[in-house]
């Protein structure tokens, strides 16, 4: 692992194409973070975790992708895999919002909530678009991924890219990562697998994800928005401050045209 440097944007490169579901990345999410968790239940499948929450900063999603038909020679489909975890957004609309100033954008470009700053609004959780914040009952704040920022500080990798066994969660300056995945896509490409793609890793969605993935199908069926839905909330730009104004002033002179009205009706009552 090279030398981690303040000022260099890190993060995240998550290529589902290897990961088996191991679950090794919450596991060592937990540990280092002490996260109590919450207890297993198992719905109509395999994942036992739910949804990333202020208890799970990671999330192993099982999707079955296996058709009901039989499939002929060379027509098998796989369960789709994918370790979700906080994007540490470009464009952060939890930070945006947040009126506290609890959440920062660190020295290493990664989105840090800060607990002792947080006053428990829940703006943050309602911003999000990947559903990955929730509020922690027993401590009263927001709580999300930090992407280890105690141990990039001490110049260590994130423990779950530290404890995954394929490689399937790479850590890096994002520059390095971006470069690395157009590699292996091309690469699956090569391979004959069309379906293969890069999600997050150019401005197109929420101006560029620092925790990007290389998925095996659309980003619908791993719960994510396309880029067509992923943008940012009305208030956060030119067409929502517009949509705004003309509604403050249509409120504005509906006020004054009632308050006309009022004195309208009071003079004719007086004469």
């Amino acid at each position: 692992m090279a030398e981690i440097t303040p000022g260099k944007a890190y993060g995240f490169f998550t290529d589902t194409s290897v990961c088996i579901g191991c679950k090794a990345c919450e596991v060592a999410c937990k540990s280092w973070n002490m996260l109590d968790g919450n207890p297993p239940v198992f719905g109509d499948g395999y994942d036992n975790t739910g949804s990333l929450d202020a208890q799970n900063w990671r999330h192993v999603q099982f999707l079955d992708n296996v058709a009901d038909q039989a499939a002929g020679p060379g027509q098998g489909k796989a369960w789709l895999m994918m370790s979700d975890v906080c994007k540490h957004c470009t464009h952060a609309s939890c930070l945006e919002v947040c009126p506290t100033g609890a959440i920062i954008r660190t020295e290493f470009d990664t989105v840090f909530i800060q607990p002792d700053v947080c006053n428990g609004c829940r703006d943050c959780i309602s911003a999000c678009p990947y559903g990955v914040i929730e509020m922690d009952k027993q401590k009263g704040v927001a709580q999300k991924c930090t992407l280890c920022y105690d141990r990039l500080q001490g110049g260590l990798e994130p423990a779950c890219a530290k404890a995954c066994p394929t490689q399937s969660i790479q850590f890096g300056p994002v520059i390095e990562l971006r470069e690395r995945a157009q590699k292996r896509l091309e690469v699956l490409h090569g391979q004959g697998v069309a379906e293969a793609q890069l999600y997050g890793h150019d401005e197109k969605v929420y101006g560029g994800l620092n925790a990007f993935f290389l998925l095996m199908d659309e980003p619908e069926k791993y719960n994510l928005p396309n880029e067509k839905n992923a943008v940012l909330p009305s208030r956060n730009n030119a067409r929502g401050y517009l949509t705004l104004l003309a509604t403050a002033v249509m409120a504005v002179l509906g006020g004054l045209i009632a308050i006309r009205r009022r004195r309208e009706k009071t003079d004719d009552a007086a004469g």
